[in-house]
């Protein structure tokens, strides 16, 4: 199992509304793109959520965030947030919002 697909359906029901949304295969997992930027993914159970690297240590302090540390180096601006901290849609909710007002700040790729 690359991905959680009961997680990357409940992230795509969540993002319907939002334009400029797509998905691509990344990390051996599913990325969310806003615009041109990485807002969201899921990769084994963990939803993988883009932020601003000022909140990123705030983040990690909290129950069931970790840093993205996908090469074995952490990640400024992106953590791991486990399933016992989306598994209510609201906590889910939360997290996607978050990532998609982070991708929307970014300036578009040319």
């Amino acid at each position: 199992m690359a991905y959680d697909e009961t997680l990357a359906e409940r992230v795509r029901d969540a993002l319907a509304l939002e334009p400029d949304v797509s998905e691509r295969k990344m990390f051996g997992g599913l990325c969310f793109m806003v615009g041109d930027h990485m807002a969201c993914g899921v990769l084994k159970e963990d939803l993988i959520v883009r932020v601003a690297p000022e909140e990123h240590d705030g983040l990690v302090a909290r129950p069931h965030v970790r840093a993205f540390d996908f090469t074995g180096r952490p990640v400024k601006g992106m953590v791991y947030v486990g399933p016992d901290a989306t598994r209510a849609d609201g906590d889910l909710r939360g997290w996607i919002d978050r990532a998609v007002a982070h991708a929307r700040t970014r300036p578009r790729k040319k």
